[in-house]
């Protein structure tokens, strides 16, 4: 579905260079998620930028400003502070130009970045994430310092670097203007450099100052703050760690004009991760965490402005959902973090058994007496309790059925001393504690019980009781 009145055309392109391919982003319609939105919704797509970034439209301009100021000499390197993607744009830059690269990166984000800027030949240097900006540990700082022992080398400075925002009022805001044939009346956008968010808005201002520019911020970071005091920072603005990566700034980076921002929503990790899974649910649109932070963000300020339907509102996706696998795609990172209610088919055998009340596990030796298990069953309430034997290996299972049906055998002679050795039932089910819950439901609705054990040590005894608890707890 194409914007009314605007002719839809596709032009097959041939280029010299991979870096000739940067820009020139599809616009699309978000039409699942913004069924119920007053206004149209579209989402400006960058992770099909070469890099999978929209950071792959400043390296360009950033390396060759470096070029052309002398400052940058063949066969030199260039340093970075970064959250990753910045990194990439730059590296393929380097790749193509014959220099080196050095990024340096905070110990919060995500091995598929570290790993992606390592196969472009590029040096990663990991720092701490819960450091001042002031601490020589920071990313900024140790970029500085190697920038200083690094001969015929440059910072590329993205946060400081003029670069950036020109970078997006030359590429960036003039694609949007000419896709939506100067129909646009709000544009959401993530602010981190603010690089993104000064260059398209200034654009867009010039074209029609009645355009709205809207920020998103991370919910632990002060540029909301910063800009609600009109650039003045406090010393009651303090930052918080978050999870989210590449939007949110613990100070005000010199890219970011806030002149041109007129409104600012702030999101948090949880509604930022599980907006980015519904977005490839619902639109199949492979997106990075903070691209559902730019779209969640558009969401409440469309809902708070009740606007009419006649508006048409952009929100830029900066990058991939290839570079979170390991994190918002994975449902146990998720859940690690308390981002991700389980369904309880999902849970391992090792969560069920820590919702137990009983968490403690209790067991018998095959030599104890068969009195003492029952008192020990007794004080514990439990109907059945595994058997070990004497080296501690699993020997059976004892039930409070096999101790009732033995105690009425009349014919046996029962005697205090007695043990449980012979009503010990085997065992025919074990597994480990990493296995899914709904992987053992066949055994247990058999079997009545599963033992749960790990390098076959016995860790727990999980009984259909359990399980019934565990769905209507």
């Amino acid at each position: 579905m194409g914007i009314t009145g605007l002719p839809e055309s596709e032009t097959l392109r041939v280029y010299d260079n991979v870096i000739s391919a940067i820009g020139k982003t599809p616009l699309i319609r978000l039409s699942n998620i913004g069924r119920e939105l007053p206004a149209p919704l579209y989402a400006k797509v960058e992770y099909f930028n070469p890099g999978g970034s929209v950071k792959d439209r400043i390296a360009l301009n950033i390396i060759e400003e470096a070029e052309q100021s002398g400052r940058l000499k063949p066969g030199g390197t260039i340093v970075e502070a970064t959250s990753g993607n910045t990194g990439v744009g730059l590296a393929i830059v380097c790749a193509l130009k014959g220099y080196k690269a050095i990024f340096v990166m905070p110990d919060k984000m995500s091995q598929e970045k570290i790993q992606l800027l390592r196969a472009y030949g590029a040096r990663v240097v990991m720092t701490p994430t819960s450091v001042a900006p002031e601490d020589p540990r920071s990313y900024y700082n140790v970029a500085d310092r190697l920038v200083a022992e690094t001969s015929n080398s440059v910072l590329a400075n993205q946060y400081h670097n003029p670069e950036n925002p020109r970078s997006h009022y030359e590429t960036t805001g003039p694609e949007i203007w000419e896709q939506t044939g100067g129909k646009v009346t709000d544009v959401v956008i993530g602010m981190g450099t603010g690089g993104t968010i000064s260059g398209v808005g200034k654009y867009l201002k010039e074209k029609n100052p009645d355009i709205r520019i809207v920020g998103v911020d991370a919910t632990g970071s002060i540029l909301k703050e910063i800009w609600e005091n009109e650039g003045v920072i406090t010393d009651e603005m303090i930052a918080e760690t978050y999870k989210v990566e590449g939007i949110g700034e613990d100070f005000l980076p010199s890219t970011t004009d806030l002149s041109v921002v007129d409104d600012i929503v702030r999101v948090t990790d949880k509604e930022s991760f599980l907006w980015t899974r519904r977005l490839v649910q619902r639109e199949g649109i492979f997106a990075g965490g903070s691209c559902g932070s730019a779209l969640y963000g558009a969401i409440l300020y469309m809902e708070k402005e009740n606007m009419e339907e006649d508006r048409l509102v952009v929100v830029l996706l900066p990058d991939s959902g290839s570079r979170y696998l390991s994190k918002i795609f994975d449902d146990k990172w998720m859940r690690e973090n308390g981002y991700l209610e389980a369904e309880w088919q999902e849970m391992s055998l090792a969560e069920v058994l820590g919702t137990k009340v009983q968490h403690e596990l209790i067991t018998a030796t095959v030599d104890e007496a068969m009195a003492d298990v029952v008192d020990k069953m007794k004080a514990h309430n439990i109907s059945q309790v595994p058997a070990l034997n004497t080296d501690g290996s699993l020997a059976g299972l004892v039930r409070e059925v096999d101790l009732l049906t033995h105690m009425l055998e009349v014919e046996h002679n029962h005697s205090d001393d007695e043990t449980i050795t012979s009503i010990v039932q085997p065992v025919n089910e074990s597994f480990p504690s990493n296995t899914h819950l709904q992987d053992v439901m066949p055994a247990l609705v058999k079997n009545n019980v599963v033992m749960v054990k790990d390098d076959d040590r016995l860790v727990g005894i999980l009984s259909k009781i359990d399980v019934i608890d565990l769905i209507y707890q």
